[in-house]
């Protein structure tokens, strides 16, 4: 691209379109302020945009004699060639062809500048060449604040002008501190490339310098500006070698401080080396942009926090011998607050800022403590994951909203590999408060419908409870009646009154007892997990179809397992689990002759050490089609059936943690298993 007059750049278009010319554009002001500075302007000169911006255009040459008599014609003919020699970054003089146009006011006063340049011919530079300025061509340019560390810096600058020998390990430290307390304050875009990972330029802005300077540079980058300082004119560049970071190959940094009184404190900083990878920039660009929309888009809320600070206060803890982390926060808990103020949202996704009712980004990037205000002990759990080395941490907790909702939040945290400096930690959150209050809204239907089908087994189930609540009624009656009578003799036999009375306690007792569990059976609760002894339940269960069993002949076989330990459940939930067991094993026999109604329970022990209960019964069995479907919701082999009382069954089990299985028996008949894990503890 060779323009052949200034108008051809629309004055919005000026950075757009100049950016991809192969020639040096520069424009400035009739002071000679630059206003824009293009790559190949970098290409040519080598002074960053960053630094050049807000110059005078004098800082790259020294005014000639015949200077005052270039600006005299440039302004009375709109436009000058020639040849200028201009000083680059590294201290030597270019020979350059520049072109240069006046720009006009609609009322006839100049305007501004625009240069166009090119390394003079007459130094062999190849004429044309591809307009795209090559990536390597360009420098990581930085602008940085040294305000916060000017204390650190004229201590070491009076001990080095006094003469004091500074030790090597004391000097390389305090540079570390230095480049620790610098603040950048703008970055090109290929060192956002380079080293600013998806977080971008903007969200590096305001951010200490070390948190992107590769840790092994640092203490060159800290004695360079300790050397700018030293000098005693500002313009003046400082140059070292860097050793190559696996970002760079064979980098070189060239540092100096600004001009302007105003802006003593800042330093520009230029990187030059090439790229440590050999995908092409257009490539790394694309693969860049693939990753941030595949982020952007993820329909979970993802956050990037720099927990950089905190990880050298890890590093600390574990050289002093720290490695109880836990019981050290108990001691130490204001190291929570530090965390708090210190690790930073540094990058967040469109649906973190969805979940959290903000309006964009930048009302998350801060420090992480609007995070943990519901649940502090979160924010402890997942300091105590990375101190340990965890590659990841998961945990249910609650947080709070920007609009003040309480949202239950599954948080997924996923630590950095040990050797990157670049600590980055991702949080992921998943909105779960409507799946947990639909997950609550189910265990309450499963539970009415557990409570109704417990309903339904005592209305199958009233013959027998009749007739068990009838036998302590009728002691009861006939022990009365009898002590009436030794009551009435003339010389009443007070003992055997006293033995009958005993005797109408006790069956009073009994009928309670029954009363009691069918009561505990039909009432509506929520489920209580307490130790309990598997035998006693399944004993317990026995007694509510006592009746069914021996009104239809059947022979009930028990193996109960002896010092089994204990179990913690539901006491009437199992029970309800065992009764509808027994009542489909009654059911099975009834076809058999009576001599062949036989019913095994059994308890024990399983391989794993869970408790197990079985009931096997000589009946026809199950079907072999319908093993697989035995405990499916509404699937009955009943005529009058509604196919709820399995499905309730291994519902009942599996929130107890356990299994339920249904198998032919060998010998013949069907025999369910069931097995929970057990407690502590064993009953005698």
């Amino acid at each position: 691209m060779t323009p052949t007059s200034p108008d051809t750049l629309v004055e919005r278009s000026e950075p757009d379109i100049a950016d991809l010319a192969s020639e040096s554009v520069i424009i400035f002001d009739t002071s000679g302020t630059i206003q824009y500075w293009n790559p190949a302007s970098e290409v040519l000169y080598g002074w960053p945009p960053l630094a050049m911006v807000g110059r005078g255009i004098g800082h790259l040459s020294a005014r000639g004699a015949n200077e005052g008599e270039h600006w005299r014609l440039l302004l009375q003919e709109g436009a000058w060639q020639g040849s200028v020699s201009r000083r680059t970054l590294w201290g030597i003089h270019v020979a350059a062809d520049i072109r240069q146009y006046v720009r006009f006011h609609d009322d006839g006063t100049p305007r501004d500048v625009v240069e166009y340049g090119r390394r003079s011919l007459n130094e062999s530079a190849p004429v044309g060449g591809d307009w795209h300025i090559p990536d390597r061509l360009m420098a990581a340019s930085w602008e940085i604040d040294t305000s916060r560390a000017q204390q650190l810096i004229a201590t070491i600058v009076a001990l080095r002008r006094a003469g004091t020998v500074i030790a090597p390990s004391q000097f390389t430290l305090w540079c570390h501190e230095l480049v620790q307390a610098t603040r950048i304050i703008n970055v090109n875009d290929r060192t956002a490339r380079l080293v600013g990972g998806n977080r971008g330029r903007a969200l590096m802005v305001g951010q200490s310098v070390a948190t992107f300077w590769p840790i092994e540079s640092r203490a060159i980058l800290g004695a360079l500006i300790v050397e700018a300082f030293m000098s005693e004119t500002v313009g003046p560049t400082h140059r070292r070698q860097l050793v190559s970071d696996g970002i760079l190959r064979d980098p070189v940094v060239t540092l100096w401080r600004v001009t302007e009184p105003e802006r003593a404190h800042r330093i520009f900083v230029a990187v030059n080396g090439t790229a440590d990878d050999d995908r092409s920039y257009l490539y790394l660009r694309a693969s860049e942009a693939r990753y941030r929309k595949l982020v952007h888009y993820m329909p979970i809320a993802l956050l990037q926090v720099d927990a950089s600070h905190m990880g050298k206060i890890y590093a600390d803890l574990r050289n002093k011998g720290v490695a109880d982390f836990h019981r050290y926060l108990d001691a130490h808990p204001e190291l929570i607050d530090i965390a708090n103020e210190t690790v930073r949202v540094t990058d967040v996704n469109r649906q973190a800022v969805q979940m959290f009712g903000g309006t964009s980004p930048l009302d998350l990037i801060r420090p992480i403590n609007y995070l943990f205000t519901i649940n502090r002990n979160s924010l402890r759990n997942v300091m105590i994951g990375r101190f340990n080395g965890q590659q990841n941490h998961a945990e249910l907790t609650r947080m709070q909203t920007l609009d003040g909702r309480i949202v239950d939040v599954q948080l997924s945290v996923t630590y950095p590999v040990a050797p990157l400096e670049l600590d980055v930690t991702i949080f992921a959150l998943e909105d779960v408060t409507a799946r947990l209050q639909m997950e609550a809204q189910l265990r309450q239907l499963q539970a009415d419908f557990t409570h109704a089908a417990r309903i339904s087994t005592l209305g199958e189930l009233a013959t027998s409870i009749a007739h068990e609540v009838n036998q302590p009624l009728a002691a009861i009656v006939t022990n009365a009646e009898t002590s009436l009578r030794w009551l009435a003799r003339a010389d009443p036999n007070i003992a055997k009154v006293t033995q009958l009375t005993e005797r109408i306690a006790a069956s009073g007792r009994r009928a309670n007892d029954i009363v009691q569990r069918i009561r505990g059976m039909a009432a509506k609760r929520a489920p209580e997990r307490v130790a309990l002894d598997l035998n006693e339940v399944a004993q317990e269960a026995l007694m509510f179809i006592r009746h069914e069993v021996d009104s239809r002949a059947i022979r009930i076989n028990t193996a109960f397992g002896t010092a089994l330990p204990q179990a913690i459940g539901d006491r009437i939930q199992l029970q309800q689990v065992i009764v509808n067991l027994l009542i489909n094993s009654v059911q099975a026999v009834e076809v058999r002759e009576k001599d062949a109604r036989i019913i095994m329970l059994e308890t024990g022990l399983d391989d794993d050490g869970a408790l197990c209960f079985s009931i096997r019964d000589t009946g026809p069995g199950i079907p072999p089609a319908d093993l697989d479907r035995i405990f499916e919701g509404f699937f009955t082999t009943k005529d009058s059936g509604m196919g709820m009382g399995l499905a309730i069954c291994q519902s009942i089990i599996a929130g107890h943690h356990g299994r339920i299985v249904a198998v032919n028996h060998p010998d013949g008949g069907a025999q369910f298993r069931f097995a929970i894990p057990a407690g502590t503890g064993a009953v005698r």
